[in-house]
């Protein structure tokens, strides 16, 4: 048998890795073995849960107001033990976090092959996504098997030159995780009225933190104001940079929800009841359109492009003029609405994980 070691971090990356575990545990070629690095710590326990995966190695290695410093090289000293343990015949990361750019390096130094799972996304701007995209980027280096989401991404690494031949356009698991959620029969985690138009917010990118947050939160609150028949609800990241700012500027506001983070499920049943989402993450740029959701992303560039290119996803950026002026075309155009509420996933089919998977299947058997 294989061992096939697979890692995550985040709650991103527990949702998009999730199908790929559940998919490999079937092969019996495969020896699956999971580690939580636990970036994320409750949000990502949740998420396993949810989808019935329970970690075998789990570091916990978050700290309090830990620095890149200090997380990428406690990582990367720790991953280096596992690998000496567990010694896997591959590995399998997901995305753009440190967790997966320390064990690409890991690996790479005990020339272990590692599987890529989103590989190929770039803004072409070491500053935008900080430090995702630098993270991706050295991935990109050091990967065996780069799954690509997209065509767009597998152009962007056969632009930094790696082979053909090493990518494969899979689409993005988190539509094979976001299809099998979003049929399910889910509940509400907060009261809202039916009868009232619903626009959801997230917002905690590392980029956005001071000033340009600030911007985002006066416009919310204006917002907030000038549509007072409209529900907003915010679930925020405990960051004390974007918690203490969003409760500075919108409690109190009478049609303004501010809440603790919600879990993966009920988040997906938000998202499903929203008009429209304002967001700067990039997992809901993925999701929302599926679900027929306009998005306005709270950032001045995107590593995923196709959503905008298809129209259902627009960049307003951190932007106090910009978030009010097209917030308030969709609410009041509605035919500009339609055209963005149209249903377009450009991400995937829901069958990512089959693709991954069967590559694996072919290389080991």
């Amino acid at each position: 048998m294989a061992k096939i070691l697979c890692v995550i971090g985040t709650r991103p990356e527990a949702i998009k890795m999730a199908p790929v575990i559940l998919a490999l545990k079937k092969e019996a070629w495969a020896d699956v073995r999971v580690l939580a690095t636990a970036q994320h710590r409750h949000m990502l326990d949740q998420v396993n849960e949810f989808f019935g995966i329970d970690p075998d190695i789990d570091l916990n290695i978050m700290r309090p107001n830990q620095a890149l410093t200090a997380l990428t090289a406690r990582l990367l000293l720790e991953l280096d033990d596992v690998l000496q343990v567990e010694k896997p015949d591959a590995v399998l990361v997901q995305g753009d976090t440190t967790t997966v750019m320390t064990m690409a390096l890991a690996c790479f130094y005990h020339r272990i092959p590692i599987g890529h799972v989103e590989a190929g996304l770039r803004t072409w701007d070491m500053q935008n996504p900080f430090p995702e995209e630098a993270n991706r980027v050295i991935t990109g280096k050091l990967a065996h098997w780069h799954f690509a989401p997209t065509e767009g991404s597998r152009q962007n690494l056969l632009r930094e030159e790696v082979p053909d031949t090493e990518i494969i356009v899979t689409g993005n698991t988190v539509i094979d995780a976001l299809l099998v959620t979003a049929a399910r029969d889910l509940e509400l985690p907060i009261p809202l009225d039916p009868s009232r138009r619903l626009i959801l917010v997230t917002s905690h990118r590392r980029e956005n933190f001071g000033e340009p947050f600030r911007n985002i939160c006066r416009a919310l609150r204006t917002l907030a104001e000038n549509n007072p028949t409209v529900q907003f609800l915010y679930p925020v990241h405990p960051n004390p940079n974007v918690k203490d700012v969003a409760h500075e500027f919108l409690a109190g506001l009478p049609n303004f929800t501010l809440c603790e983070p919600l879990d993966y499920a009920p988040f997906i049943a938000v998202m499903k009841r929203a008009y429209l989402i304002l967001t700067d993450s990039g997992g809901v740029q993925e999701e929302a359109p599926a679900l027929g959701k306009p998005v306005l992303v709270l950032r001045d560039e995107t590593e995923r492009p196709e959503a905008v290119k298809q129209g259902v996803v627009k960049l307003v950026g951190p932007n106090y003029d910009r978030i009010i002026q097209e917030t308030q075309r969709l609410l009041d155009d509605e035919l500009a609405y339609r055209e963005m509420a149209c249903g377009i996933s450009p991400y995937g089919d829901g069958h990512a994980a089959e693709r991954i998977v069967k590559i694996l299947r072919e290389h080991f058997t």
